[in-house]
């Protein structure tokens, strides 16, 4: 029998480089919503409500890590419909650039790319007895922007709400079976969907997924170098110390995946 994690894990700050500092804080501050929490020495931390989502780290002239292993994207969970509604017709008076927005049945997210090409997803989840038990039937249609901005109703965006939060992050990887392996066997968390040996994607306590990953851009391919705006680390976030040390104890002290991708364990 293998050991499972905690049932209340989730993720929290994704921890990225950056080119140019300035140039991604007025991104994440008047594209996306986030605010600036601290900044200095080439470093900021961002997020909503007091809650760090993100810290970025200044790495001058770094290139997009295309072609490596690292961050498909991060995810931002917002509260509620209105909320993701609030902040597509933010998005249309303000010519914020998406790059995708879909249906998955269990969500409905709205995709984007920062300027070093860092995958960003904004997102809002159904109502959860409207998929529980059926995550399996999560997939990609066409997703109703006229109806998600009427959710949005008159109201003026003022950034991204204080109850959002970091809602899964989805990794570029060299091999699905070894991440599985990782992530299932070692690490603790459930399957919930998987295709083929293409894409996973993994859970604790039910959830449709924390972890996302997949070899689309990235099958053998090596970890993101120096000199490229990479993902540095993200963190998963266990209820309290003992369940810490379980998840360690199993991980021998191994906090990076097959592929290279580096995450921390922390408690609330």
């Amino acid at each position: 029998m293998r050991s499972m994690i905690a049932p209340a894990t989730t993720v929290g700050a994704v921890h990225l480089t950056v080119a140019e500092l300035a140039r991604s804080l007025d991104y994440y501050r008047d594209a996306i919503g986030l605010e600036v929490l601290e900044e200095g020495d080439g470093e900021a931390s961002l997020g909503a409500g007091g809650r760090e989502l993100l810290q970025l780290v200044e790495e001058p002239g770094a290139r997009p890590a295309d072609g490596y292993t690292g961050l498909f994207h991060f995810a931002l969970l917002v509260p509620e419909r209105a909320d993701l509604g609030a902040w597509l017709g933010h998005a249309v008076r303000d010519r914020v650039r998406l790059t995708g927005a879909s249906d998955h049945f269990v969500s409905e997210a709205l995709y984007l790319r920062d300027p070093d090409h860092h995958g960003i997803e904004i997102y809002v989840d159904r109502p959860r007895e409207h998929w529980e038990g059926q995550v399996e039937r999560m997939g990609t249609w066409p997703l109703d922007l006229d109806d998600l901005l009427n959710a949005g109703g008159e109201r003026e965006f003022a950034g991204l709400p204080a109850g959002t939060v970091m809602g899964h992050v989805h990794l570029r990887v060299a091999d699905v079976a070894d991440t599985v392996g990782f992530y299932r066997d070692l690490v603790g968390l459930d399957v919930t969907a998987q295709l083929g040996d293409q894409a996973v994607f993994l859970s604790a306590g039910g959830y449709h997924h924390h972890v996302g990953a997949n070899t689309w851009e990235s099958r053998g391919a090596p970890p993101a170098p120096d000199g490229t705006a990479r993902l540095r680390q993200f963190t998963i976030v266990v209820p309290d110390e003992a369940e810490r040390e379980r998840v360690l104890e199993r991980l021998d002290g191994t906090l990076r995946d097959p592929s290279g991708n580096a995450f921390v364990l922390a408690t609330p």
